[in-house]
């Protein structure tokens, strides 16, 4: 997708272009799953296009989709019977591609919810592949983009990788590339938030804030490309402290004194959530000692820790 993969250049609005493919037959049961994300690594917004963008941190926890459609019904039926964003997304999806019945949705996840680990994202982005699948069809992550903006603001997570993204647009900016695995040692705030009403709110950053973040995200950008965790985790970092007057933690001044303690890379947070987390090279040869230290030292904090993993593997 070459338009999209130029810096600041927004990827036009594209209509879906499922075509169809060998395997389950149309009316079949189809399955689809996709990865959160840990937070983000950096979130801001641009000064030049005046967009509020995000880079991912995919880990290796998610949701899986399972459709069954039925001709014969009317509507979807979802269990959990709360995903409502989910059946609508179904009966979107049924509805613009001429099936006429419904079907039963059923929504298997491992990400708490409202916690800012994109568990809507991925369980959105697992039902559309889920349906496209069920009617022997195939949905890329452009058609995800243009069924899911019509639904919510999303995190990128239908793309694999690491990617920067137009969250509030649902479009993406840029392909950004993989990471050398990382463990991050989880903590949670406690509460929920809900993403899209934080979403809504004016963030009135200033130019001078603009600027910076456009400099990280070429900073991160450069550094993942590169495969250099350190400055990953420096970028990480400093996205974090300068969203404190959005969304301040009260934990984050003792997990970056952890995370300096411990030797790790800097931590990551979820912007618009209530996770934070301590980053470590699972290449580092040192990374059982500081993945225990982090650990132990999070849980007296918090209460507890939990380690996730980042996520190389395709979107499917």
């Amino acid at each position: 997708m070459r338009p999209a993969d130029a810096v600041g250049v927004i990827a036009p609005q594209i209509a879906p272009q499922i075509a169809p493919q060998a395997g389950p037959s149309p009316a079949g049961t189809g399955t689809g799953s996709a990865p959160g994300t840990f937070g983000e690594l950096l979130q801001g917004a641009t000064a030049h296009e005046q967009l509020d963008f995000l880079v991912t941190l995919p880990i290796d926890r998610g949701a899986t989709a399972v459709f069954t459609p039925g001709p014969e019904r009317a509507g979807v039926s979802v269990f959990p019977a709360h995903k409502h964003r989910a059946r609508h997304l179904a009966e979107l999806m049924l509805s613009e591609y001429g099936f006429g019945g419904g079907g039963h949705l059923h929504l298997r996840g491992e990400l708490p919810e409202g916690k800012g680990l994109a568990s809507s994202s991925a369980d959105l982005t697992a039902t559309a592949r889920a349906v496209a699948r069920a009617l022997g069809l195939q949905a890329g992550p452009e058609t995800v983009e243009h069924f899911l903006r019509r639904i919510e603001p999303t995190d990128g997570v239908m793309y694999p990788g690491i990617v920067s993204y137009y969250h509030r647009e649902v479009r993406l900016r840029e392909r950004i590339g993989t990471l050398p695995p990382l463990t991050i040692v989880g903590v949670e705030e406690g509460g929920v938030v809900d993403t899209i009403e934080f979403n809504r709110r004016p963030k009135d950053f200033s130019r001078a804030e603009r600027l910076e973040y456009e400099d990280l995200l070429a900073r991160v950008t450069h550094a993942v490309r590169g495969g250099d965790l350190r400055a990953v985790g420096e970028v990480a970092t400093r996205s974090a402290v300068m969203n404190e007057r959005l969304r301040p933690k009260r934990l984050l001044r003792q997990m970056i004194a952890v995370s300096r303690d411990v030797d790790a890379l800097g931590v990551a947070v979820a912007h618009s959530g209530t996770a934070l987390g301590v980053l470590i090279a699972r290449s580092d040869p040192e990374y059982t000692r500081k993945a225990s230290e982090a650990r132990d030292r999070a849980a007296r904090l918090a209460g507890a820790a939990t380690l996730y993993h980042s996520c190389r593997q395709p979107a499917s």
